[in-house]
C-alpha cells in the first residue's frame, strides 16, 4: 500500500454486483483504500458476464475488481451475514448496491459501530436516475 495515496489506511467492505458499486470500490482501491469485496459462494451474478477471456473468466468482472481483496460468505445464512457484519464493524465503511438483507441493513450494521459509514448506490437497469422519497 502506498502511504502517499489519499485513502491509504481506509478499509471498506463492498457488497455489490454489476456496475455502480464495483466501479466505486475499484476507484476507492486505486486511491489507496483496502477494499474487501464480499462474494457469495460460487461467485457473484456478474462473475461470468461477457466478455470472457480465453480462460472462460469474465474480463468485465476482473476489470471492476482489480486491486480488491475478497472474502466468500453465504449471505443466505445467518452465519454468513454475521461474518460480514463483524467485518463491517471492524472496517467502519460499507459500500453496496445490494438490497438490505436481515442483519446487513444500515441500522443493524451501525448498532455495534455508531460511526459506521454506509453508502448504498441506487440505480435502475436502464440507467435512468432513481428518485426516492424520505
Amino acid at each position: 500500500m502506498d502511504a502517499l495515496l489519499p485513502l491509504a489506511g481506509m478499509r471498506i467492505v463492498e457488497i455489490s454486483s454489476f456496475v455502480a458499486a464495483p466501479l466505486g470500490g475499484m476507484t476507492l482501491a486505486q486511491l489507496g483504500a483496502e477494499v474487501i469485496r464480499v462474494d457469495p459462494v460460487g461467485g457473484g451474478p456478474d462473475i461470468d458476464r461477457w466478455p470472457l477471456a480465453p480462460s472462460g473468466r469474465s474480463l468485465y468482472w476482473a476489470g471492476l475488481n482489480k486491486g480488491k481483496r475478497s472474502v466468500t460468505a453465504d449471505l443466505r445464512s445467518a452465519e454468513g451475514r454475521g461474518i460480514v457484519a463483524r467485518l463491517a464493524a471492524e472496517c467502519g465503511t460499507v459500500l453496496t448496491n445490494a438490497p438490505p438483507r436481515d442483519g446487513l441493513g444500515p441500522d443493524e450494521l451501525a448498532a455495534p459501530r455508531p460511526d459506521l459509514v454506509h453508502v448504498q448506490l441506487l440505480g435502475r437497469a436502464t440507467g435512468a436516475p432513481r428518485s426516492t422519497t424520505r
